[in-house]
């Protein structure tokens, strides 16, 4: 999806009090970063920022972080953040790269509407692949959580088997999560969007020990 850019993104970016700068050197040590030994939770491409706002305020015992690829969608998320939540923090960084900000610190991992990358040559793009799965192994500390939304059946089912066969066990699942009646479900603005197009969500929490 194109984005606009947004103007003075680098200095939104920099002068944020929610940013790290500098990730790398917190590798092993992000309990200094937040002041205290609460999970840690973990949104890979965290778009506009509303599903992890929206986490930091309701669960201040848990502490956030969401990573964004784009400087323009980071810097988007930023002007629309309240100040003060102690339990968030943002990295502008490749996932790709993700073993070099972390190391077995993370309890859970939110993917939302990844890009599902569906051309059979850029299997190893979608964060669900094997590729991405063993990445993850090296950040999680203790048991293996992922928690995924996607509106593209294609890239869900992909996700299901991948899962598996990466020795993940399936604890909870929707074909279709907003005639569900779920409760708690926090909405990302794509799932706002996809919802008025009348997109079915696709939901599934997978654990691994």
């Amino acid at each position: 999806m194109r984005q606009r850019n947004v103007k003075n993104k680098k200095d939104i970016i920099n002068n944020s009090s929610y940013v790290i700068l500098k990730p790398n050197e917190y590798k092993g040590f992000w309990n200094k970063v937040f002041k205290n030994n609460n999970p840690i939770y973990l949104e890979i491409g965290m778009g506009k920022g509303d599903f992890i706002t929206e986490n930091a305020k309701r669960y201040p015992n848990i502490n956030f972080i969401g990573i964004e690829k784009y400087d323009s969608i980071m810097a988007l998320a930023i002007k629309k953040m309240p100040e003060g939540l102690s339990n968030l923090k943002l990295i502008r960084m490749d996932a790709l790269n993700i073993n070099d900000v972390f190391d077995k610190e993370i309890s859970l991992i939110y993917l939302n509407f990844s890009d599902p990358w569906p051309k059979p040559r850029h299997e190893k793009r979608r964060l669900t692949s094997s590729h991405f799965l063993d990445l993850f192994n090296g950040i999680f500390n203790n048991k293996k959580e992922i928690v995924m939304k996607t509106d593209n059946r294609g890239l869900f089912e992909y996700s299901l088997i991948s899962f598996v066969n990466n020795g993940y066990l399936i604890k909870d699942i929707s074909l279709d999560l907003h005639n569900d009646n779920r409760e708690n479900n926090i909405e990302t603005e794509y799932e706002r969007k996809f919802l008025l197009k009348n997109n079915v969500i696709y939901y599934v929490k997978v654990e691994k020990k």
